[in-house]
């Protein structure tokens, strides 16, 4: 068989399998959402892009293989993110995947030196645009009787860490525990949702750190497009798997080698 022969075989096969199958991903203008958009439109998904600068979006649109489209909304506003999902809905008529990725942090971010109005943001958009955007698919999501949600919480998630503050560490727990209420509540419908828990990633969010984080740093970390290859795994996964939770940490954790002591070995 010629390669143009196996590139259109592939191909055909892609499109079989992923025939009307649309996935909405939030924070979609950069980082990990950018790079999620990007490898999810290449596996043949219908891919709709939602993120604050219209600029932005158009730029990771082009990009982006196949059929695309750009929805800006601020997920921090919930009749904005009503107006898009049900765009959405009239456009496709179904969201099978939802990659929340929109997030935010404040260089002022802990307890001595966040302000109100920095706290008040942060949990208005990682945690307050995650369930907007969730609960709004998902009762779409049980008519189908299918779908998968994939909210980008974080190592903070799991952890309490001051590197990320307590409005972002709290956020970022309720999105795990707003996630696994899903499977709990609606799994019997077919949704699925898993809770995706990066550690540190090299991504724009990064140049708000109160510490600047070095380029040789930055180049350890888990990449954008690390996490856009989890978020493809999750989407192309049977069905009836459910991978409730996902931590993805780079191999040379800064976390644990600031911890290291005489008693662990550093070569």
């Amino acid at each position: 068989m010629s390669d143009i022969s196996v590139v259109f075989q592939n191909n055909l096969i892609k499109e079989i399998i992923m025939v009307n199958k649309v996935a909405w991903i939030t924070g979609a203008g950069s980082g990990i959402g950018e790079a999620s958009a990007i490898k999810l439109a290449s596996e043949g998904f219908a891919v709709v892009l939602s993120g604050r600068t219209k600029e932005t979006l158009d730029m990771v649109a082009s990009k982006c293989e196949g059929q695309v489209s750009v929805k800006p909304l601020d997920v921090s506003n919930y009749e904005d993110v009503k107006v898009v999902f049900e765009d959405i809905i009239s456009d496709y008529g179904r969201v099978d995947v939802l990659v929340a990725s929109a997030g935010l942090n404040a260089k002022n971010r802990n307890w001595h030196n966040v302000s109100e109005k920095d706290f008040d943001q942060i949990i208005k958009i990682d945690l307050n645009g995650v369930f907007y955007t969730n609960r709004l698919v998902l009762e779409t999501m049980k008519e189908q009787r299918e779908g998968l949600i994939i909210n980008v919480s974080s190592w903070a998630g799991k952890y309490v860490t001051t590197l990320t503050g307590p409005a972002y560490t709290a956020a970022k727990h309720g999105v795990n525990a707003l996630t696994e209420g899903i499977n709990m509540e609606a799994g019997h419908f077919g949704v699925r949702a898993c809770a995706l828990c990066p550690g540190e990633v090299a991504t724009p969010i990064l140049d708000k750190r109160p510490i600047p984080v070095s380029k040789e740093d930055k180049e350890k970390m888990v990449q954008p497009e690390d996490c856009a290859e989890t978020v493809a795994f999750l989407a192309k996964l049977p069905p009836r798997v459910c991978i409730n939770e996902i931590t993805i940490s780079p191999t040379w954790n800064r976390l644990y080698v600031a911890g290291l002591t005489d008693q662990i070995p550093k070569k």
